[in-house]
């Protein structure tokens, strides 16, 4: 196929029914929504630990008797560290006995360890959906119901060929590395230290080449995996087949996620500069991510002609924005009206976690503890200051709803989190008038699309579990998932007016009125 070819290939398929595709990459980004679970739980098992055994009040009183630590400690280290073993001593208690600090500790790398599985699980799920999609796509077909079959046909390949490149990662450091730390000794041996720091740099360098080969290697074996519908070790020599046969191809693949890697991160440090860095995450999500899986899934789909694109779009970019967004809207009032109870649902566990919230800061209002709205809001820049509410609003929004894929549980997680936190802020506020007068104009869009990601969340949990109880057909949890989409769409509607609202609106009207 021709290169030229392949993009407009890739182009037309990203267009295409957009809302059959994406929805793979959403849940994709709110995989992190649904591992964080598990730090959350444990952090209440921590809390539940210290409270019932009485620490959590002496650590509280101790705390309370701090002074405030030195605003430079640079200045004054000496002063700072008086603070600092004062600080130690005050949360001591938790760490006492040695019995109970084990428990915390252990906790603690058990958490680590269930995140990193839980990870690498939902990622191979996620990623043989995504590729099964762009595929089905690829060949005119409908993507979705593809990508959820392919979910359960190919998550044990993918997790093999996760741990496969872990391994030859692994292997080539090991060899690499035993070999240059001999060498190393050998040099410092002999007297001459600078051969030594030359053979530690090339050692680090081959470790990086071989790195590049198994990434070049595995770069089109999860592809394989599917057009080919073979293991995890089949599709690695298919792979090699692939780069012996189509160098060229499989070069012009590597540059373009070379570039759009480095325009990523360039993009990003530029936008974090100026405050504005979540943005780049949805143009990850949304472009970037999908085209490089057609892309890849295109070469190596014509190398087996085995795909049939489909047609171009009729419609303009501008055309398919508008209609997008009057979708969205439509969605997203339907799906309100749809479900009243859950939305009850969502309001109570809010309203719940925000009182839990405001009686757990109590402490912290004891031991001196403030916040300030007015603080926070100084020296922002109304338009980059919109621009990051939007996008991190929005990210939050449709990664709490597709997280709660995950039987509801993350959704619900998130919803008690956010509650309990805004509590703690709430009770913190040195001026709660302000903090109401700020919140009042671009909450009434926030607060609701926040709460209406959260129902969303528990429709797909439900959704999925009648999934696994046989009670809804992949092509109905499709559906459910296309819809979500487009929920999710309407829901960046609201936020962006919150967030004009927010940035422009929201820190300065009720200053007139101070």
């Amino acid at each position: 196929m021709r290169l030229s070819t392949a993009v407009r290939v890739v182009v037309a398929t990203l267009r295409k029914r957009p809302s059959d595709l994406l929805p793979f990459y959403v849940l994709g980004a709110a995989v992190p929504a649904i591992t964080r679970v598990v730090p959350f739980l444990a952090f209440v098992v921590a809390y539940l630990a210290l409270e019932t055994t009485g620490r959590l009040e002496v650590i509280w009183t101790e705390l309370a008797t701090l002074e405030e630590p030195p605003a430079d400690p640079e200045a004054d280290p000496e002063a700072f560290e008086q603070w600092s073993e004062a600080f130690a001593t005050a949360i001591e208690p938790a760490f006492s006995p040695a019995e109970f600090g084990l428990f915390l500790v252990g906790l603690v790398v058990l958490t680590l360890v269930v995140t990193i599985l839980l990870s690498v699980l939902l990622y191979a799920l996620v990623s043989a959906g995504q590729v099964a999609t762009c595929y089905a796509r690829l060949r005119d077909e409908r993507g979705l119901p593809a990508g959820v079959e392919g979910v359960r046909r190919y998550w044990l390949s993918f997790l093999g060929l996760f741990l496969l490149e872990f391994f030859f990662w692994m292997t080539a450091a090991a060899v690499v590395g035993t070999i240059t730390a001999m060498l190393v000794v050998v040099a410092i041996s002999a007297g001459v230290g600078a051969l030594g720091v030359l053979f530690a740099l090339f050692g680090l360098l081959t470790w990086l080449a071989l790195g590049a080969v198994i990434r070049a290697l595995f770069a089109f074996t999860p592809v394989a995996v599917v057009v080919d519908d073979v293991s995890a070790l089949r599709s690695v020599r298919a792979s090699a087949g692939f780069l012996r046969r189509q160098p060229v191809e499989a070069i012009f693949y590597y540059a373009v996620a070379i570039v759009a890697l480095f325009g990523i991160g360039f993009l990003t440090s530029i936008l974090s500069v100026v405050g504005a860095p979540s943005l780049v995450a949805l143009l990850s999500v949304f472009v970037v991510l999908p085209a490089l899986d057609l892309l890849k899934t295109t070469l190596f789909g014509g190398y087996r002609r085995s795909i049939s694109p489909p047609p171009a779009p009729d419609r303009s970019l501008r055309s398919q924005f508008s209609g997008g967004i009057r979708r969205g809207w439509s969605e997203l009032l339907a799906f309100v009206r749809e479900t009243p109870g859950i939305h009850a649902v969502v309001i109570a566990i809010s309203l719940g976690s925000f009182w839990v919230g405001w009686i757990a800061a109590a402490p912290f209002v004891d031991a001196g503890f403030e916040a300030s709205i007015l603080a926070r809001l100084e020296g922002v820049v109304p338009p980059i200051f919109a621009l990051e509410l939007f996008g991190n609003n929005w990210t939050v929004a449709f990664t709490t709803a597709f997280a709660g894929l995950a039987l509801a549980i993350p959704a619900l997680a998130s919803l008690a989190f956010n509650g309990f936190v805004f509590g703690i802020y709430a009770r913190l506020e040195v001026d709660p008038d302000a903090l109401l007068a700020f919140v009042a104009p671009h909450g009434l869009f926030e607060i609701p699309a926040i709460l209406v990601a959260g129902a969303l969340g528990i429709s797909l949990g439900l959704a999925w579990w009648r999934a696994v109880r046989g009670q809804l057909t992949r092509t109905e949890l499709a559906n459910d998932l296309e819809r979500a989409f487009w929920v999710v769409v309407g829901l960046g509607v609201v936020l962006a007016v919150a967030a004009l609202l927010e940035g422009f609106v929201s820190p300065y009207y009720f200053r007139l009125f101070l």
